[in-house]
C-alpha cells in the first residue's frame, strides 16, 4: 500500500460511504443485481473465508447475489480471462484481488469505463482506475512479522523467505520486515524463494535443504502469503529439525494446528471475511447512487466522496490466543 495514501478503518468508512453516496433509506434490490468477487487459488482457505463474508453480505442485504470466481491454483492469465468473463455478464460490481497489475489494470479500466464499480481487496492495483483498495496495510503487516520474528531471534541469525515476488501486496510485506531488519544488522535474509503460488515448491525447496544439510545455516523461515509455512512446518516435523522459527501469513487449519503442535511460531492473520463484507456494502452503494462519472483521479480528489483504502487490520496469532481465534472464526464462517 502506498505509505502517503490516507486510510480508514472499515467500519467508519462504511458509515461515512452510505452516509456521502446515500443519504437515504437502504436501495430495493433488483433480482439481477449480483456482485463477483475475482481472486486466483479460490480454493485455498483463505478465500472461503472471504466467500463466507460475500455470503454474511447477501444475506442480510436481502435480495442480491455474490460470487466467488477465479481459477484455482495462481494463474494471472487465468484470472484476467475470468474477469473479462464476468464483465459479459454485466454485474453490478466487481471486487477483485489482484495477481499481476500489468494483467489486471486494463481490465479494471475497461469494467471502470462500462460504469461498473470496480473495487480491489487483499491485493491492490494501485495504477489502475479503481475506486478503492479494502484489504490490509501490508507494509504493517510486514513490520508485525518483523518485530515478532527479532524477538524469537534474539537480534541474530539467518532467514530464509518465501514469497511471489510479482504480487504487489507481497512485495510490501517484505518492505516491512526489511525496514524493521534495518535496526538489526545481526539477522540476514539469506534466500528468497520464488514459490510461484504452488505449496509444492516450498515443500520441496525446504526439503532440499535438509537433504543437503543447508538447513543448519537457517534459523528462521518467514512466508509472505499463505501456503507455504504450513509445508514448511511439515517438513520440519517429518525430519525432527528443531529449533527453528517459523512466522507465516494468513490463517488457514494447518497453520493454526501448526501453531497448537509449536511447529508454526505464529502467524499474521488478514481478515478477508471482513474485506468481503464490507467490500459488497461498498459496491452496493456505489451501485445504488453511481457519481456522475466513475472514471476519476478520486485519491487526489481533496473532496472525495470515497476513502483511497480502508485497512481491515491483523491480528497476530500465537500459542497464547490460537485456541481463541479458532472457536471465533468458527462461529463468524458458520454456514449463513
Amino acid at each position: 500500500m502506498n505509505r502517503n495514501l490516507p486510510s480508514v478503518t472499515a467500519a467508519v468508512s462504511l458509515i461515512a460511504l452510505s452516509v456521502a453516496l446515500a443519504g437515504c433509506a437502504s436501495p430495493a434490490h433488483s433480482a439481477d443485481e449480483k456482485y463477483y468477487l475475482v481472486a486466483t487459488n479460490i480454493k485455498v482457505p483463505y478465500w472461503q473465508t472471504a466467500l463466507a463474508g460475500l455470503s454474511k453480505a447477501a444475506t442480510e442485504m436481502k435480495g442480491i447475489r455474490t460470487e466467488l470466481v477465479g481459477p484455482d491454483n495462481f494463474d494471472p492469465k487465468a484470472q484476467h480471462e475470468e474477469f473479462q468473463h464476468t464483465l459479459t455478464k454485466k454485474p453490478a460490481g466487481i471486487l477483485v484481488s489482484v495477481s499481476d497489475p500489468k494483467v489486471l489494470q486494463p481490465d479494471i479500466d475497461a469494467a471502470i469505463a462500462q460504469g461498473i464499480p470496480v473495487i480491489t481487496m487483499d491485493s491492490d492495483a494501485e495504477g489502475s482506475k479503481r475506486l478503492l483498495f479494502i484489504g490490509t496495510d501490508n507494509y504493517k503487516a510486514g513490520e508485525m512479522g518483523g518485530e515478532v520474528l527479532v524477538k524469537a531471534l534474539g537480534n541474530k541469525g539467518n532467514v530464509a523467505v518465501y514469497t511471489m515476488p510479482e504480487q504487489a501486496n507481497l512485495h510490501q510485506r517484505m518492505h516491512g520486515y526489511t525496514d524493521v531488519l534495518a535496526s538489526h544488522p545481526g539477522i540476514k535474509i539469506v534466500q528468497t524463494i520464488d514459490i510461484k503460488g504452488d505449496p509444492r515448491i516450498a515443500f520441496d525447496t525446504t526439503m532440499d535443504m535438509v537433504n543437503k544439510k543447508a538447513i543448519d545455516k537457517i534459523d528462521a523461515f518467514v512466508c509472505l502469503e499463505a501456503v507455504a509455512c504450513p509445508e514448511i512446518a511439515d517438513v520440519l516435523d517429518r525430519e525432527k529439525v528443531k529449533g527453528k522459527t517459523v512466522i507465516a501469513m494468513d490463517a488457514d487449519d494447518r497453520t493454526l494446528q501448526s501453531i497448537q503442535k509449536g511447529g508454526i511460531t505464529a502467524t499474521i492473520g488478514q481478515k478477508p471475511f471482513t474485506m468481503a463484507f464490507y467490500g459488497v456494502q461498498m459496491l452496493d452503494a456505489l451501485y445504488h447512487n453511481k457519481p456522475q462519472t466513475l472514471d476519476k483521479n478520486w485519491a487526489q480528489d481533496s473532496f472525495s466522496t470515497l476513502p483511497t483504502f480502508v485497512d481491515t487490520g491483523v491480528t497476530l496469532i500465537d500459542k497464547t490466543n490460537v485456541d481463541a481465534y479458532t472457536k471465533e472464526r468458527e462461529s463468524a464462517t458458520a454456514k449463513q
